[in-house]
């Protein structure tokens, strides 16, 4: 990354807060328009949280994760590898290879496309002008014309937990891979506390997860989550449902973590696992390790935005149009920064509407969904309406979910226990909302968020030819039930 201009003031078209994903994309887009663009970034490279200690580390981990549980299951159909030697310095040296590969990549865009990069950490100090603290004292004053937003977000900390406890751990920490502890507690069932759950379990960590809702990665259908859980639920030690953490303690032999146990239980529902229920989790118990991943909050009070006039809420979020614009015309803001969902690829998206505005062209964030992935094993997938959401808008639906247990691909992959599931409207058969549960389940979603951005009915997912076998068909198949001419599995008609 190249090193502050020697000039402690500078003038520019579009100023860009922020070199994550979103505000990369932003900053690309808008030089490639023929703007005059500064790029600020806090750290030394760039990529934000999602390339350097979010996304793709954890994807990479993730992949490790699985080739140690593919080998140890296949020991069961005559292939023995025997119990993998993990060197953790390897590890951490291939993780920061794959995001090095990242990082040298787009500093090698910031510089043919001419952007001027600054480092360091960015507020606004009028409408029209940010101030930047570098890490070595020099402080550079960049007037601009119009700006762009990608602050971001951290992790969210409970107040009360001793954080100065280096056995404490946030996704950041987890991510470095300091050491493998015996005994780790994850506090969040989201989609973060699990994919690290993959990971940690994979080396050899003995996993409980405590999640106060009632069930894992809340917000995705039940049915969907489901053979996650019953798959996580024979790995790990504990999931405690229902359950909140009401205080951590730092001991000499571990954490000490006390249990909320007035709603607990192990699992409910459609979660019940034989001989489980009315399980709870303990009073109080110790760990080596927790690592706290209960979501994240948006930069939007540390950026001094009012300094801007722009408005930032009491949570942090700042609000826009479809246009990206906030509450000052010439300011725009996109990605974590300004709501849910968290996510790279809606931040993006964000981004070049953002640039494409600012550079003078017709443009609006019209997208009709966001998918939602969680690459744990097996990885759950969504997008769309949910059944849920579908039930709570009293919407007049018709689902069909197909087994992936009717899967000559997955069954070949030993890997039977995914479905793909289809939400149609009833009237006109118009997808609605897809889901997946099952390996690559990530990758299979994309088809399903192009039918319902090209307003495509169930009929026309299920005359589109799939290659088989694979696990793309299954979306095929799924909608095959919707329209009556399924064969690869029976339906008795009513």
């Amino acid at each position: 990354m190249a090193s502050n201009p020697g000039s402690n003031e500078l003038k520019t078209e579009i100023v860009v807060l922020g070199g994550g994903p979103g505000g990369y994309t932003a900053a690309f887009r808008a030089a490639d328009l023929g703007t005059q663009v500064v790029l600020i970034e806090r750290y030394p490279v760039l990529g934000g949280v999602c390339l350097n200690v979010g996304c793709i580390p954890s994807k990479a981990l993730l992949h490790m994760a699985q080739v140690i549980h593919e080998a140890e299951e296949f020991g069961q159909h005559g292939i023995g590898f025997g119990k993998p030697k993990i060197d953790l310095d390897k590890v951490r040296a291939w993780k920061a290879s794959v995001t090095k590969s990242l990082n040298d990549g787009l500093a090698g865009l910031v510089k043919q496309r001419k952007i001027t990069l600054v480092q360091g950490f960015g507020k606004f100090t009028s409408a029209n002008t940010i101030t930047v603290e570098s890490e070595q004292g020099t402080t550079t004053t960049i007037h601009f014309d119009q700006a762009i937003i990608a602050a971001g977000s951290h992790p969210t900390k409970i107040p009360s937990f001793p954080y100065d406890d280096p056995r404490l751990m946030d996704s950041t920490d987890a991510l470095e891979l300091k050491q493998i502890p015996k005994k780790l507690l994850i506090v969040g069932g989201g989609i973060i506390g699990l994919e690290m759950a993959t990971v940690y379990h994979a080396l050899g960590s003995e996993i409980s997860v405590v999640e106060l809702m009632d069930q894992i990665i809340p917000g995705c259908d039940k049915d969907l989550i489901t053979p996650l859980f019953r798959r996580i639920k024979k790995q790990y030690k504990n999931i405690w449902l229902e359950t909140k953490v009401t205080s951590i303690q730092a001991e000499t032999k571990g954490l000490k973590v006390s249990f909320d146990r007035a709603s607990s239980q192990l699992a409910s529902g459609i979660h019940t696992i034989p001989g489980d229920k009315g399980k709870g989790a303990p009073e109080s118990e110790l760990f080596d390790t927790v690592l706290v991943a209960v979501g994240r909050k948006p930069n939007g009070k540390i950026i001094a935005a009012e300094q801007a006039g722009v408005k930032v809420d009491e949570q942090g979020f700042i609000a826009v149009d479809k246009q990206q614009r906030t509450n000052i015309n010439h300011i725009f803001a996109i990605g974590d920064i300004v709501g849910n969902p968290m996510l790279a690829h809606k931040a993006t998206h964000e981004g070049k509407v953002a640039a494409e505005v600012a550079a003078g062209l017709k443009a609006g964030f019209d997208a009709l969904t966001i998918p939602s992935v969680a690459y744990t094993d097996p990885e759950v997938a969504w997008m769309g309406l949910t059944e849920d959401q579908a039930k709570q808008q009293g919407i007049d639906y018709e689902k069909a979910a197909f087994p992936w247990a009717a899967s000559g691909r997955s069954l070949s992959i030993g890997r039977k226990e995914g479905i793909t599931k289809i939400i149609c409207e009833k009237s006109s058969g118009r997808i609605l909302g897809a889901g997946m549960v099952g390996t690559n389940a990530g990758e299979l979603i994309a088809e399903a968020v192009l039918a319902l951005e090209m307003g495509a009915d169930a009929e026309d997912i299920g005359l589109t030819i799939h290659p088989h076998p694979t696990l793309s068909e299954t979306l095929g198949f799924a909608a095959e039930m919707i329209s009556g001419t399924i064969t690869d599995i029976y339906i008795k008609k009513s």
